[in-house]
């Protein structure tokens, strides 16, 4: 079938509206009518050449959609199955999903052999998929592990946001950090996953949430996700002024920015046994540097990918949190565009004057 998508041409160039061609459901694969995209920031690095990515291929991953059809022994969704997709497709049988670490996988076996047709084409060319799902089109031909079926009643346009960027800030916040109870929070950058870390943290019930962005705006709907104090970079040092604000320094703190400086300033801001993960996309060749002596205090820095979530387990709780007023999805959403509009949103991101856009299809 044909649909229309923003395809990536090359680094550093817009992105193209055209018409692809998207193969029929093969076994156990699913093809879902595309119904908002999150704009995220992370495509926004392919693109910029940060991370290296074979082209001509389509983006996007943060979406939700409908089943529109299925393919041979899938059972878990039939057609009319409203879903949000996820971009740490699971195979079910390597050790990262047998011990319980699903985000971690990279098993070939979700994808196609590369022998074989492929799932995107154009002029009988092959079209690459971007984590198996390349969501900037108006179809998603992806395995039936990359979907999580939601209840009906969830809005679409906020359901996409849980796709990507909100399980990666409160899934951080949740299974990577495992926050504490009445604990302190630094999270650098209210983007929209900062901003999801912050509400994750208020959820889990942190007693302090500092909020650090260059923006003012940012900040003021920091607030609004559940942070108590904010920092601008603007009005000094930023660990001087965490550490005053704690006394000393933070239990937790989280990186959304994908900044060396800022990687390295939430090391600096934790307290003794503190714990800094990192959540932003560090640009390929970057090394963060670290004051040796500060893990003779028991200091701790790791990392996190999306969120170490489990997302069929975790994605209908978050639906659950944002039905009964706890997850704020509703102020995250900047703006609703249409696919045209996109080189437009990726601009609004580079000056980082949004928390997301959603395109609608």
């Amino acid at each position: 079938m044909k649909a229309k998508a923003a395809v990536m041409r090359e680094a550093h160039a817009p992105l193209t509206i055209e018409e692809i061609e998207i193969d029929k459901p093969a076994r156990r694969e699913v093809l879902v009518r595309t119904v908002f995209a999150g704009v995220c920031h992370s495509d926004l690095h392919f693109i910029e050449g940060l991370y290296p990515i074979p082209c001509p291929c389509v983006l996007g991953h943060e979406s939700a959609g409908v089943i529109e059809a299925v393919g041979e022994d899938v059972t878990y969704v039939k057609p009319g199955d409203h879903v949000i997709t996820c971009l740490s497709t699971f195979c079910g049988e390597c050790e990262f999903c047998l011990t319980g670490r699903m985000s971690l996988c990279l098993s070939p076996m979700v994808q196609r052999a590369k022998d074989g047709q492929q799932r995107l084409t154009q002029n009988g060319e092959v079209v690459g998929q971007f984590a198996n799902l390349s969501s900037y089109a108006e179809y998603i031909l992806t395995h039936e592990h990359s979907v999580v079926k939601v209840r009906a009643d969830m809005p679409l346009d906020r359901a996409a946001l849980i796709g990507c960027g909100v399980m990666t800030g409160v899934g951080a916040v949740f299974h990577t950090a495992k926050v504490e109870p009445g604990s302190s929070v630094a999270v650098f950058g209210c983007g929209g996953i900062g901003l999801s870390a912050i509400n994750g943290a208020a959820i889990a019930g942190a007693g302090q949430i500092i909020a650090i962005d260059m923006l003012g705006s940012k900040l003021n709907l920091a607030k609004e996700f559940g942070a108590t104090d904010v920092v601008n970079p603007a009005d000094g040092d930023v660990v001087k002024q965490i550490r005053a604000l704690t006394d000393g320094g933070v239990h937790y703190s989280f990186e959304a920015v994908g900044l060396k400086v800022t990687a390295e300033q939430s090391f600096r801001a934790l307290r003794r046994g503190g714990t800094a993960t990192i959540i932003g996309m560090v640009p390929v060749g970057t090394n963060i540097e670290l004051h040796g002596p500060e893990f003779l205090q028991e200091k701790k820095i790791q990392g996190s990918a999306m969120g170490s979530n489990r997302f069929r387990v975790d994605m209908p709780r978050l639906v659950e949190f944002y039905l009964r007023g706890d997850l704020k999805l509703d102020q995250m959403i900047s703006g609703r565009i249409k696919l045209e509009d996109i080189n437009d949103a990726m601009a609004q991101l580079k000056t980082g004057e949004v928390a997301r856009n959603v395109i609608a299809f």
